[in-house]
């Protein structure tokens, strides 16, 4: 369905617009207000840029043009300058990644109970793409009709200058180790000299986690099958071969999915930067854990 992908007809880069539609369906809580508080601005855009790199693949291909009042919602105008990126987030948004990723990190920035949801809308100038979300490339056609009107806006400027300032992850609770004696509290462990909070894998962990690992994917389940029987002897190459057709993304999730199936609460962060440290892939390790570069 791709093969308009890379180029337009003309020869230019690939580049489209969709709007994103967001309403809380929590008592209480509503985004478009705490979008036009200066501290809640801040970080309702922080949890959009987090819930886009779980959902594109990364921090490029697309760009937050705007963020308005379309009341009752708030609308997220987003151009992708990447076909790959777009269809990403398309198959993300499709299988419901992206209303999982936006719920996990406004419950984790705002401080919201766990059964917090957010509705969302999802629209390409005047195209439902809610309506064909089986049709892949009817909605990348769609998307790429739809040409931004405007460049980045000044507000979304300064709110990326200040995103910039701090470091963009899903940075766990960071506590500072003030001795090197200092004992690791039971609910923590430590990683390059810093103690972070440990919790179970969630979805978005297992999204960058797919998205970051590529080939390294084996050496990575090796590692967790030292301590999980579900990954052991030939569970590895089984997957290999079970999922070599749908390519290294789908092997690396059914991989951290199947470990996570297996050990249910026990599957924890710790274990995955600890696999991660053993394969020499500490960059994906930290940028997990959302430290600064």
């Amino acid at each position: 369905c791709l093969k308009m992908a890379d180029k337009t007809a003309d020869g230019g880069a690939w580049t489209g617009c969709a709007v994103m539609f967001l309403q809380s369906l929590f008592p209480g809580v509503d985004l478009l207000a705490l979008y036009k508080g200066e501290q809640g601005k801040f970080i309702i855009f922080k949890v959009l840029k987090l819930t886009l790199r779980d959902s594109a693949g990364g921090l490029g291909g697309y760009d937050i043009l705007k963020v308005h009042d379309a009341e009752p919602f708030l609308g997220v105008e987003v151009k992708f300058v990447d076909v790959a990126a777009c269809q990403q987030f398309l198959e993300s948004y499709s299988s419901g990644a992206v209303l999982q990723s936006l719920n996990q990190h406004a419950c984790r920035l705002l401080g919201l109970p766990q059964d917090f949801t957010v509705r969302t809308q999802l629209k390409a100038g005047p195209q439902n793409l809610d309506l064909c979300l089986d049709q892949l490339a009817v909605c990348l056609q769609h998307i790429h009709l739809s040409q931004p009107e405007r460049l980045r806006d000044e507000e979304i400027d300064h709110l990326e200058q200040q995103l910039q300032s701090q470091a963009l992850g899903p940075a766990p609770q960071t506590l500072t180790v003030t001795q090197e004696e200092s004992p690791v509290p039971s609910n923590c462990f430590k990683f390059q000299n810093r103690v972070f909070e440990d919790r179970v894998l969630t979805p978005a962990d297992v999204q960058s986690f797919s998205n970051g690992v590529g080939r390294q994917w084996k050496h990575v389940g090796r590692a967790l099958g030292k301590s999980c029987r579900a990954l052991k002897g030939p569970a590895i190459d089984n997957l290999a071969y079970e999922y070599e057709r749908e390519g290294l993304y789908e092997q690396a999730y059914q991989l951290l999915s199947r470990f996570i199936q297996a050990e249910g609460r026990a599957a924890k962060l710790s274990r995955l930067v600890r696999a991660l440290e053993d394969s020499k892939l500490t960059s994906l390790a930290e940028n997990m854990l959302g430290m600064q570069p």
